[in-house]
């Protein structure tokens, strides 16, 4: 045997004893750990608890993002596809598409009626059937879904002098995602599929900081500029060619404590009509309230109350106050 060999062996010998993995260290705490396991699985049998031990699955959230993707390569093809499209192909392609989106809608469809009707003891609705007239009543939607889609693009463009290409607020703005998203989520909304258009609505939420409730009602030629903090309530409606800028919130009044049992389905969150405009971290409340046709609001407004059409509401400018080098030349850099 060699010097190498020998030296070699010796030190693996040495690593060996010093780094023994077999056994249970004096700093493990794996014992400790099922006395932990014990606890949350007699947690959880306590009816306060929440969990979904069920042999009936919920719709998966990440199914649900793939969903809202193939959707987004049929209402704009040629933007989020590795194919590339021309129209040799198009009809080909659309069509494989649009039915890989029916079959993906149909599955998690079926999974949100069925879990519905199990966690509410309602009876059989035919899930699966019912999920299929679902999912078809969806994709007859898509042309009206793709035409909103074309008239807010169209807003974004003439609004916004930032940008002059249509590649770029399809690709780039936050707020054509999450109206995209939410458009997707109101067709779905309305065909009173359980949790999917939440799990849509918030995915889009997630990605851009703007909060839309699927039941909101939004007419075409919806701008959201900027968009981070954007919230707009469950029963909103919106009328044509409105513009949001960041921060705004269309929200409900003070609500009580049982609110979700009394007032569900009532009408809680404002009314925005035509042509109205809403500068950044502005907040209109209540289910009475009607901002008119054409109206402006400026930013930083907190607004309780209805507006005549063609009104403009305006804070009074604040009084800045210049400490230091600035007080005796206000409005001049020191």
């Amino acid at each position: 045997m060699s010097e190498y060999t020998e030296n070699r062996k010796n030190i693996i010998q040495s690593l060996s004893e010093i780094c023994n993995t077999e056994g249970e260290t004096v700093t493990s705490q794996h014992s400790k750990i099922p006395p932990v396991v014990k606890k949350l699985v007699d947690s959880w049998k306590n009816e306060e608890h929440f969990n979904h031990i069920s042999p009936v699955a919920l719709p998966s959230d990440g199914a649900i993002a793939a969903i809202i993707e193939k959707a987004r390569s049929i209402l704009f093809p040629g933007y989020f596809t590795k194919v590339k499209l021309h129209q040799s192909n198009l009809e080909y392609f659309i069509g494989q598409e649009t039915t890989d989106l029916y079959e993906m809608l149909v599955e998690q469809i079926s999974m949100a009626i069925r879990h519905n009707c199990r966690r509410n003891e309602l009876p059989c609705t035919n899930c699966d059937e019912l999920s299929h007239r679902i999912a078809f009543t969806f994709i007859e939607r898509l042309p009206e879904v793709t035409a909103l889609l074309t008239a807010d693009i169209h807003a974004t463009l003439a609004g916004d002098p930032a940008t002059k290409s249509p590649d770029e607020v399809i690709f780039c703005y936050p707020g054509l995602l999450a109206t995209s998203v939410f458009r997707l989520a109101h067709e779905l909304f309305m065909l009173e599929v359980p949790i999917i258009p939440r799990i849509m609505t918030e995915y889009a939420h997630g990605q851009t900081g703007i909060d839309i409730h699927p039941g909101a009602t939004i007419g075409p030629g919806l701008f959201i500029d900027h968009g981070t903090g954007v919230v707009i309530g469950e029963t909103t409606i919106i009328g044509k060619g409105v513009r949001l800028y960041q921060g705004v919130t269309l929200g409900a009044l003070s609500l009580p404590r049982d609110a979700g049992e009394k007032l569900y389905k009532q009408k809680r969150h404002p009314t925005i009509e035509d042509n109205v405009i809403i500068y950044s971290n502005t907040t209109v409340l209540g289910g009475d309230t009607i901002i008119g046709e054409g109206s402006v609001i400026g930013g930083n407004i907190w607004l309780t109350e209805s507006v005549a059409p063609g009104t403009k509401v305006l804070l009074k400018k604040p009084e800045l106050i210049y400490a230091g080098s600035q007080k005796d030349t206000p409005g001049k850099m020191g």
